[in-house]
């Protein structure tokens, strides 16, 4: 099937589909300006000061910073808070949530914690974001379970990547964190995205046996938490998945292979439902 085969096969299957869920991976923010951080060199490419000092995304993303040298740790997430606050979502969240509307019901599951989805306007109560989210804070010791929204104010000194201000626990003073699971993560409360996952499971169960399509951008299989959320659903559900993913985008027929960025492959299957 050629690209144009793929775009109508799509746009045939969104327009009958009763059911979508829409999973996106750290690849969705690239058209919105967010950097990709596939590989050392990407990550390196955002991030120049890390290079000089030898450290990878892995390095970065360690809550154990936060113990060591807050203001190191709150140099890379309060620079990530700061840059998602600024980002615009592109085009391509507007048309995903313009076809929900053509279905009985859905779902957006996402690693990313950037609350892009909200952003755009999706419901909080139809999200499930598996890594948690940057607009949320919790105690490093916890001291609690208790989360509270990312209002802090964060400057960060870029030639060094360290944070001017460090935000503290609103409920014993010691030193706050985002409430996001990281690498070697031992004391993330968990506790927001399980809400998130109950209320998706309820979804899940209410919407067995509709026809359902599951649309996926930028998830990769260096951490292949989305696609095989996506893949399970297309055995569970007998979902159709349209991948969409300029890099990975192979998947098994009868689902849809895109290789092209999301709004490259949103648009063209715009196109094709057009022409319907």
């Amino acid at each position: 099937m050629d690209l144009d085969q793929t775009f109508r096969a799509a746009a045939a299957a969104i327009s009958a589909a009763e059911t979508l869920v829409i999973t996106a991976g750290a690849g969705m923010g690239v058209d919105s300006g967010l950097p990709d951080f596939r590989g050392d060199d990407g990550f390196w490419n955002a991030y120049p000061p890390y290079r000089r000092l030898g450290l990878s995304f892995i390095d970065a993303a360690n809550p154990d910073h936060f113990e060591r040298d807050p203001a190191f740790g709150w140099g890379f997430y309060g620079h990530r808070t700061n840059l998602y606050r600024a980002t615009v979502p592109h085009p391509g969240f507007a048309l995903l949530l313009e076809w929900t509307r053509r279905c009985n019901d859905f779902f957006v599951v996402t690693s990313n914690v950037d609350g892009q989805f909200q952003k755009a306007g999706f419901p909080e109560e139809k999200i499930v974001e598996v890594h948690g989210s940057i607009h949320h804070l919790q105690c490093t010791t916890p001291c609690s379970m208790k989360l509270w929204p990312n209002d802090e104010s964060i400057p960060v000194n870029e030639e060094t990547m360290r944070a001017r201000a460090i935000p503290r626990c609103r409920h014993c003073g010691a030193i706050a964190r985002p409430n996001i699971l990281m690498f070697g993560d031992g004391a993330w409360i968990a506790r927001r995205s399980e809400a998130q996952q109950q209320r998706y499971r309820d979804f899940l169960a209410a919407c067995r046996g509709t026809k359902t399509v599951v649309i996926e951008m930028g998830a990769g299989t260096a951490i292949p938490t989305i696609r095989a959320a996506s893949e399970r659903l297309g055995t569970s559900h007998q979902a159709t998945v349209i991948r969409i993913n300029p890099r990975e985008p192979r998947i098994d027929p009868p689902h849809l292979s895109l290789p092209c960025g999301a709004v490259e492959g949103l648009n063209g299957i715009k196109r094709a439902l057009a022409e319907l």
